[in-house]
């Protein structure tokens, strides 16, 4: 199998670590200002990989039955980072999201680079996007639409807060 890096950050000091209880939350209040916007998206994009459950959790919440995901790659370790990040295969349907109201989420927009990268891509393509997340941090570049909370510390999610199981001996 091959494994994706795992950051621990047992060593760290300054974090906020969110748990699956208050995820729950969280998505639930996301959804809640989301649908309290004016925006209705019709698809829900996931960040892969820190997107994914905030995405599931927020299509649910909002009702949304179409989703799928993007590929990024750009952190290699707690606060270690590729030079940029990368869109990996396998990429979206271009052709089917055109001319679509898409709500792109992410786990956080840490430097934003990430989240401006998709951006990009998905209003280069023809659709209107807009972004939620669950931590927004002030070094970003991109001011995400949807922020259930803002913070400058490490953030330590139930989904990663483990490293990946091994087989069993």
């Amino acid at each position: 199998m091959g494994q994706a890096y795992h950051a621990d950050s047992t060593d760290l000091t300054d974090k906020e670590i969110l748990s699956w209880d208050t995820f729950g939350q969280s998505a639930r209040d996301l959804a809640q200002t989301i649908a309290d916007s004016d925006y209705d998206p019709e698809i829900v994009i996931a960040i892969a990989r820190g997107g994914l459950l905030p995405a599931g959790a927020l299509a649910y919440a909002l009702g949304l039955k179409l989703s799928d995901a993007i590929n990024v790659e750009f952190y290699t370790d707690v606060e270690e980072t590729l030079p940029d990040p990368i869109l990996l295969a396998p990429m979206l349907d271009i052709e089917a999201i055109k001319g679509k109201k898409l709500l792109v989420v992410d786990d956080v927009a840490d430097s934003g680079r990430t989240l401006a990268l998709v951006l990009e891509l998905l209003k280069k393509n023809g659709a209107e996007a807009q972004s939620a997340v669950i931590y927004a941090k002030s070094a970003s570049i991109v001011d995400p639409d949807f922020v259930w909370k803002r913070t400058d510390q490490w953030i330590v999610f139930p989904w990663s807060a483990e490293p990946p199981v091994e087989p069993s001996k």
